[in-house]
């Protein structure tokens, strides 16, 4: 099948608009997703830490596991917008 250059410039087009499409889906949700690997990487942290912290440790935990909770919410509601 031979290729005309209009079949060309539109499968280009096609492939333009949805790579350009793709790219905005993942940027807008890019730094909420390395955010939660940060969080992630951080509670990991501290669960490795040595428990003598005077209860500090168990308490960052437990606020990095609501922070973590709270960047979830924030990704599904900016999935539905």
């Amino acid at each position: 099948m031979k290729t005309t250059p209009i079949r060309l410039v539109l499968f280009l087009t096609v492939a333009f608009v949805g790579f350009a499409l793709l790219q905005n889906v993942f940027a807008r949700q890019g730094h909420m997703d390395n955010a939660l690997d940060l969080l992630r990487r951080a509670r990991s942290e501290l669960n490795e830490a040595s428990r003598n912290k005077g209860g500090h440790r168990t308490e960052a935990v437990r606020l990095i596991d609501q922070a973590i909770e709270q960047v979830k919410e924030g990704i599904a509601v900016g999935e539905e917008h």
